[in-house]
């Protein structure tokens, strides 16, 4: 079968596609033939080394697949033909062909293409976690989500709507504001002409209840200044490439909360927690509640290409690759 590897750690040019073994599933798991793979943004930090605990080269990147299950492993209740979006164990989505644990496999929402589904499972868990069981939000509040044209920040944007949230987004150009303003942000921010700080401060009692930052870098910081007495910030990333380094004097004065969110560690150590709201989550897609914001997929061929295209951040939702 063909599939992406990542030769070693660099820029876009260390991916190949290269001709490997098709696998074979084991036991508890299935294979699948793979109609789209998600590119999320911890591909990219994967692919230039910087993710901690990431696979080492060379491996086949890619953490969620849909596609339809062609073969089953013993004990497996499920059937070839089933069509199934789910994430793969650390890596091994941009192939032909992906092995997947049965236990991790949702069923593609009727309605929805392979494409779209391809971006439910990382941004909708991460999006609806780092909103209500990590950020603890309630109707009322308010919430503050950086990247909101982005995979996780459109699918945060529409479920902090659904919750009765008043809704900043912050994103780099008129476009990606207008996406965000049209899924729900009440107020959105430029943050390439504005400071994000003095229009949170400007249209709310002394900040913001909630943050949830996927940049790092600085951003984390002044996020800090944004955030109320007693507010609460999510860290699920450092797409900017720097971690985060907020300030103790300022979470100790402030009383504020920085909690951290991965969704790979947390499937290992509190499944049940991260998983809680797949259902509620399905339901709101299948009712159009919810819609993944699909942008465009590429060929598995232009891998490199994909890669650029959301390293220099042009996508505005869900960018896949289609075997």
């Amino acid at each position: 079968m063909r599939a992406v590897q990542v030769t070693e750690f660099g820029d876009r040019d260390v991916l190949e596609v290269n001709e490997v073994e098709t696998p074979e599933p084991g036991e508890g798991e299935v294979r699948i033939e793979v109609k789209a793979a998600g590119i999320n943004f911890a591909d990219i930090m994967q692919r230039r080394g910087h993710y901690q605990g990431g696979p080492e080269p060379p491996y086949t990147p890619g953490l969620e697949v849909a596609g339809v299950v062609d073969a089953v492993g013993e004990g497996v209740g499920r059937e070839v033909g089933d069509e199934v979006v789910t994430m793969v164990d650390g890596a091994g989505g941009y192939a032909e062909y992906a092995i997947a644990d049965a236990m991790g496999l949702f069923d593609i929402p009727e309605g929805l293409s392979f494409e779209a589904a391809a971006g439910f499972p990382v941004q909708y868990l991460t999006a609806q976690n780092c909103l209500h069981e990590w950020g603890g939000l309630e109707a009322g509040e308010s919430v503050l989500i950086h990247a909101a044209a982005g995979g996780v920040g459109t699918a945060a944007v529409q479920i902090a709507r659904e919750a009765g949230a008043e809704i900043f987004g912050t994103a780099s150009t008129q476009e990606k504001l207008d996406k965000a303003a049209a899924l729900g942000a009440d107020y959105t921010i430029n943050y390439e002409e504005e400071d994000f700080v003095e229009v949170v401060r400007e249209n709310t009692d002394y900040g913001v209840d909630l943050v949830l930052d996927g940049v790092g870098g600085e951003t984390t910081q002044r996020s800090l200044d944004a955030l109320k007495e007693f507010g609460r910030m999510v860290v699920y990333g450092a797409a900017s490439g720097t971690p985060g380094r907020p300030s103790t004097d300022d979470i100790l004065f402030g009383n504020q909360k920085v909690i951290g969110y991965h969704l790979g560690r947390g499937l290992q150590r509190k499944p049940m927690k991260v998983l809680a709201s797949v259902d509620d989550l399905s339901q709101m897609l299948a009712e159009g509640k919810l819609e993944v914001q699909f942008d465009r997929a590429f060929d598995l061929e232009d891998v490199a290409d994909a890669h650029e295209y959301v390293e220099s951040r042009q996508s505005m939702g869900k960018v896949v690759i289609t075997p």
